[in-house]
């Protein structure tokens, strides 16, 4: 299809793998390493080294790491340390990732070409949709009343926050979104949710379910105390997140704190949205 013929995937969720088996049906040889415990496929358990050297590109997992210290692996036993060793063996192949500060600071990339797709605007456009309807999943699951006629808080107004208010919106809910910005918040009126300024959040009262997809603290005792007791707490925004669950679990508030919800509620499409941003990006390159 491209220039590329073959592509060695290192590690990752099962994202990784539906997006390796969506490349195959495209033409493309796909080497597998890092992911020995999945059934899906099978793994080519040559080295790292010869694997790589067997492909035209290398495509590491989102996220690149958990700790910082070692590649997402979490369907193999095998530990990949991010370090010097790791670059010396990926260095001469085009690299896609994500994190590529992290990955960066772990060895000498400067003469290499990193590829961060988690900084594409497509990317995390698409991801939305997965969220939010793993978000509204998370709230059925957890609230013992329909969706339909509850009072819902959409925090932020983002992608995120712009799917969710919609599908929310669409099942009957009655639904505030807070936003920052004032064309966001005309945004929000026209599209017939209540806005109201984030800053403003303590004073609008109480609610159903709160979903927070601002990445920064909004939901501390004082907000908490006055909107979300007897409430359910969901929280998208990436660690720390926007919640304080000490003062949940204080106020006795269930909360959760929902991350990586593409890669949980569909993969599939998960996979497909990476490998189609790959796709986009090796058409630029």
């Amino acid at each position: 299809m491209f220039d590329i013929d073959t592509v060695c995937i290192v590690g990752g969720d099962k994202r990784q793998i539906f997006m390796g088996l969506s490349m195959l049906k495209d033409g493309i040889n796909v080497i597998f390493y890092g992911v020995d415990n999945c059934t899906l496929v099978d793994e080519d358990y040559s080295s790292l080294k010869q694997s790589v050297q067997k492909s035209d590109c290398v495509i590491l997992p989102m996220p690149l790491s958990k700790d910082g210290k070692t590649l997402y692996t979490p369907l193999s036993d095998m530990v990949i340390p991010l370090d010097n060793s790791l670059c010396e063996i990926i260095s001469s192949k085009p690299i896609f990732c994500t994190n590529s500060r992290l990955l960066k600071r772990t060895g000498s990339y400067d003469n290499s070409t990193v590829l961060d797709y988690l900084d594409r605007e497509e990317l995390a456009v698409f991801n939305a949709v997965p969220t939010a309807e793993g978000a509204l999943e998370i709230a059925m699951r957890n609230y013992q009343k329909t969706i339909n006629s509850s009072n819902c808080l959409v925090a932020g107004y983002g992608r995120i926050g712009k799917v969710l208010s919609k599908m929310l919106y669409s099942l009957g809910a009655n639904v505030t979104v807070s936003a920052r910005k004032l064309n966001d918040l005309t945004w929000i009126r026209l599209n017939g949710y209540n806005p109201i300024h984030t800053c403003e959040i303590a004073k609008s009262g109480k609610y159903d379910i709160i979903f927070n997809t601002v990445p920064s603290l909004i939901f501390d005792e004082e907000t908490l105390s006055k909107t979300a007791v007897g409430s359910l707490v969901i929280d998208l925004a990436s660690a720390p997140g926007g919640v304080d669950f000490d003062a949940c679990a204080k106020l006795e508030i269930k909360a959760i704190h929902a991350l990586s919800l593409p890669g949980k509620v569909a993969p599939v499409t998960a996979g497909e949205i990476i490998k189609n941003t790959i796709y986009n990006m090796i058409r630029e390159e």
